[in-house]
């Protein structure tokens, strides 16, 4: 009886571990059939549905995702069959679809519109994900398989996509020691919560550093408009009668060229420059200092004297000493023509007995007034021929038609996760439909600063995938009917992003890590880059020049003006950037942690080393609120913009000299450079397109740096 008895509790445990079973696996099969992250969209190329996605949705599908992933990344590393390109290499790049889908729509949202919720998933899941990375590469079983493929038969994207993966492996730490991949996933957690604690922190930092204002008077030289918008804000944020300046992601604000109270001005410079440093939720320093300890403990694992020379092993540069040797070499003219920039303006002050020395700022205040006083060139009179949707229309879009024959049309079918987002659908010269188009113009609280560009989808052949791209700005929005004017910096800002969304759209690649923008961080901003320049061609600039009230076009006078005036202030303009370039190689340089410092020591001995101390021309980003370095991916390579520029401009002067942004030249554009990703040698690329490398001369010379 016992012995029945005990065959019958077995049989009643096996059916309730049966039954558990069955109920696990029918909680999972419903969280993918329920949750709208984890479903294929049917909309246009897989655009995402954002009505349907809502904040309880994210946990339960990263949790099934990650399962999935580990599932299909187990499988592979264990197929018992020889590795092959297409059980190894394909099998891995087209894995974890839904991870990359609901991280997609996710890290979007935490960027251009966050909440609390959103703040706190971002937080708990930042280890989360990069245990997952490392789970994969640092995985010795199937970074062997991808070592025993035979390159020599492959060819072409195959080819570079294996070695891709090889690389990223050797750069995870794949060949480490077990001992040392345990501490590598460790390093890599700590880091990926103290960069998720930093943008947190950052923008609570912003947040509370946006400026409260008593009186209008205090805001004279803004227009009516921006009074009105300030006003707006202030009201919102409980402040009513009051009129709150909110801070953007740079040192320098814009408001600052246009207010005649220097008290005024100096409050909002100083709200900006302290903003993380003030002991406070906000305060920055300790994470940031912990972060770059950590990646050079990191560094030092992978065998490496410094965190930048293991992270440029994969980007153009290659290695820190040429992207140093670059910065170096426009360092000094740039700091020159700054200080005689910084005399002309004091010689300014001075006339007008100011009776006070020049300060950071003062600078944009009084340099628009040297500018007007040299080119009779006032931005407040070109801003009224720039407004915001006119330049969008007639202007970015316009370029874009004249020069690779593509159009746009506005969709208000496809939801938005914002109301003041548009969407247009891009097709290609030929009518074909190429791509959908997310436009995000506004400022919000909740939105982080600066402006960027993204992919929801990635275009890729092989998985017949069409671009789904986002450009997120960070614009005054309109209130009272009043126009959306901006400066000619703004303008540029635009033609810039978008420069970035075409490397996008024109993307005609298999695989989607060789994909359109997926290109070395010193690359990336050198197409982006060449699109500004289709701001000041004559032909597009009177085309969306169009004054708001009068609906004139610019006039040539004022063309000429602004095109004179194209290099001024440049002294300060690179200084200001090399700075932050510099601070930026400074941090992640150090080869012993006994060589760190607290942060503003730090980065006052690391400027003052390489002679860009300059008291009037503070750095473009301040440590405690450098973004780009210790909450995004530019670590050790800030450098990125001006090695990207030098490309810009060497490719710009081949321009000039061969008809300007002609037709015929920028499809020529797109054939070598936009339309190929990282899918082929950069360099080779780069020199097949205009037949030589990279001058840095054109850096001087275009931005005035070589004259006295």
């Amino acid at each position: 009886m016992r012995f029945i008895s005990k065959i019958v509790l077995a049989s009643s445990a096996l059916l309730t571990v049966a039954l558990s079973t069955q109920s696990l696996y029918a909680q999972t099969q419903s969280v993918k059939l329920t949750n709208p992250l984890l479903q294929k969209s049917t909309l246009q190329y897989q655009a995402p549905p954002f009505n349907l996605f809502k904040d309880e949705h994210y946990k339960p599908a990263f949790e099934y995702a990650l399962k999935v992933h580990d599932q299909e990344v187990s499988k592979i590393a264990t197929n018992k069959t020889k590795p092959t390109f297409l059980n190894t290499v394909v099998a891995l790049e087209t894995s974890g679809i839904d991870l990359s889908r609901s991280t997609s729509a996710f890290y979007n949202l935490t960027g251009s519109n966050t909440n609390p919720t959103l703040q706190s998933i971002e937080a708990e899941y930042a280890p989360v994900f990069s245990a997952h990375s490392d789970k994969i590469y640092l995985n010795s079983q199937l970074y062997n398989r991808f070592k025993a493929i035979n390159l020599a038969s492959l060819k072409g994207e195959d080819k570079k996509l294996t070695e891709y993966y090889l690389q990223k492996f050797e750069l995870a730490g794949a060949n480490l020691s077990a001992a040392d991949k345990d501490k590598m996933k460790k390093i890599n957690g700590e880091l990926a919560s103290l960069s998720t604690l930093f943008g947190n922190k950052l923008l609570i930092a912003r947040k509370n550093g946006a400026i409260l204002f008593d009186d209008a008077k205090e805001l004279n030289g803004m227009s009516a408009g921006e009074i009105a918008a300030a006003k707006a804000r202030a009201t919102e944020a409980g402040s009513d009668g009051k009129y709150l300046i909110n801070l953007l992601n740079t040192t320098q604000q814009p408001v600052l060229a246009s207010l005649t109270s220097r008290a005024s001005r100096e409050k909002i410079f100083k709200a900006s420059w302290y903003r993380a440093e003030k002991n406070d939720d906000g305060d920055t320093r300790e994470v940031l200092e912990k972060i770059a300890k950590l990646r050079l403990q990191k560094a030092k694992l992978m065998g490496k004297k410094s965190f930048a020379e293991w992270k440029l092993q994969d980007q153009m540069a290659q290695s820190p000493a040429p992207a140093m040797e670059l910065l170096a070499k426009l360092a000094a003219p740039a700091v020159a023509k700054a200080k005689v920039e910084a005399k002309e303006i004091q010689d300014l002050i001075d006339s007008q007995n100011g009776g006070f020395k020049l300060e950071p700022w003062d600078w944009d205040f009084y340099s628009e007034q040297v500018r007007k006083a040299k080119y009779d060139l006032d931005e407040s009179e070109i801003k009224p021929y720039f407004e915001i949707g006119t330049v969008l229309e007639k202007g970015v879009f316009f370029a874009a038609k004249q020069m690779y024959g593509i159009t746009f049309k506005e969709r208000t079918d496809l939801p938005v996760y914002h109301p003041d987002v548009k969407v247009y659908e891009v097709f290609d010269n030929d009518g074909s439909s190429l791509a959908i188009y997310y436009l995000d113009f506004y400022t919000r609280d909740n939105k982080s600063g600066g402006a960027w560009m993204n992919n929801f989808v990635s275009q890729s052949h092989y998985l017949k995938q069409k671009p789904v791209i986002v450009n997120v700005y960070n614009f005054s929005k309109p209130i009272d009917g009043n126009a959306s004017l901006i400066s000619f910096d703004d303008v540029t800002t635009m033609f810039h992003e978008f420069g970035h969304t075409l490397h996008g759209l024109f993307a005609n690649q298999q695989y989607e890590s060789l994909s359109g923008t997926s290109v070395p961080r010193d690359y990336v901003e050198f197409p982006s880059q060449i699109n500004e320049h289709a701001a000041l061609d004559p032909t597009i600039l009177k085309n969306y020049a169009i004054h708001y009230k009068t609906k004139e076009v610019i006039p040539q006078a004022l063309i000429d003006k602004i095109k004179k005036a194209d290099t001024f202030n440049k002294g300060y303009v690179v200084t200001e950037l090399l700075a932050a370039a510099t601070l930026d190689m400074a941090w992640h340089r150090v080869e012993k942690e006994t060589d760190f410092k607290p942060t503003l020591e730090f980065e006052k001995e690391a400027l003052a080393k390489y002679g860009l101390l300059v008291d009037e021309v503070p750095p473009r980003y301040h440590s405690p609120y450098f973004a780009h370095i210790w909450g995004g991916g530019y670590a050790a390579g800030y450098y990125a913009y001006t090695w990207s520029k030098t490309l810009d401009y060497t490719v710009y002067d081949w321009m000039q000299e061969n008809g300007g942004l002609t037709r015929e030249n920028s499809e020529r554009f797109r054939k070598y450079i936009l339309s190929v990703g990282n899918s082929v040698d950069l360099n080779k690329a780069f020199k097949d397109f205009i037949g030589k490398e990279m001058q840095v001369q054109s850096y001087l010379n275009n931005a005035g740096l070589n004259v006295k």
